[in-house]
């Protein structure tokens, strides 16, 4: 069960890798209305399951504390990290900032019942981080002070990921239904930062409009529901651990359609990122090792 779990929680990771290229293949949505559209399509399909199963509404309530934590996370997390990219600090500083979230979940998860945090959990997070500044910097980073609130935006975006992430862990109880509500809220309270802050701009071409529709249901909608299904089911320090291969498999995929080129670096931070995963894993690998022997 926690397997499987696990591996359901693979797949936002794999889904989220798809970001950066849908977002750029969707034209020049500001970000803002691209989180609104975004987050609304992303809630139809736990729509479409509440409306098949009108008890499953019941999911939606819940205490105030979870939909602090829902909200919070998804909304709290875009919001930061766009703050973050707004205030002109480079954008390469900002996302190695904000990949900090993946180690963050691997240490705190010490903190959670049941859970032990060993050394290989900590290694294999650090040679993920040390792969990942490989694909955001290019292999060279300069922090400057004058960029210091854009880099605190970046701390905070993944300090509250982490935190919705591991928090979701001890409200396990609470169905993954919840989540069609929390991207309900974050659409809304995107679009009402989109009025205020930019202008509207539609998406140009049928290809277009496919794409925004892809971003919706997979990066910023099913992959929410997955990730939920795996931190509060599966192994959270081998998905935190494992959540490195985002940048890299994004970087892999941009390449692939066509907005950017491979280097050697590329290489080298696939095969760091690869081998913190396998790493952190270890003890995922051995349980089901034993389980195949036995059989």
């Amino acid at each position: 069960m926690k397997f499987r779990a696990t591996l359901i929680g693979f797949t936002a990771i794999l889904m989220w890798a798809f970001l950066a290229t849908f977002a750029a293949a969707s034209g020049k949505i500001p970000p803002f209305q691209l989180t609104a559209m975004g987050f609304a399509i992303g809630s139809l399909p736990g729509l479409a399951l509440m409306l098949a199963r009108p008890q499953r509404f019941k999911a939606l309530k819940q205490p105030l504390k979870v939909w602090v934590l829902g909200i919070g996370g998804l909304f709290g997390y875009h919001l930061s990290y766009f703050s973050a990219l707004r205030s002109g600090a480079p954008a390469v500083e900002v996302t190695l900032i904000n990949y900090l979230w993946p180690l963050m979940i691997v240490v705190g998860s010490a903190l959670l019942p049941g859970e032990k945090l060993g050394w290989h959990h900590l290694v294999g997070a650090a040679i993920g981080l040390a792969g990942t500044a490989l694909v955001v910097s290019g292999g060279g980073v300069a922090f400057n002070p004058d960029f210091l609130p854009g880099y605190l935006f970046a701390i905070l975006s993944a300090c509250i990921w982490a935190g919705y992430s591991l928090l979701s862990r001890r409200l396990g109880a609470v169905p993954t239904d919840a989540v069609t509500g929390f991207c309900l809220v974050t659409a809304l309270l995107s679009a009402l930062c989109h009025v205020g802050l930019e202008t509207t701009v539609w998406p140009e071409t049928a290809l277009q409009w496919v794409t925004l529709a892809g971003l919706g249901l997979l990066p910023l909608g099913l992959a929410f529901y997955t990730w939920d299904h795996g931190v509060k089911n599966g192994d959270i320090q081998i998905l935190g651990a494992a959540s490195y291969a985002t940048p890299i498999l994004s970087a892999l995929i941009l390449i692939l359609a066509g907005y950017g080129r491979a280097d050697g670096s590329l290489l080298l931070a696939c095969l760091l990122v690869t081998g913190g995963a396998v790493l952190a894993s270890k003890d995922m690998f051995l349980r089901k090792g034993r389980k195949i022997a036995e059989a």
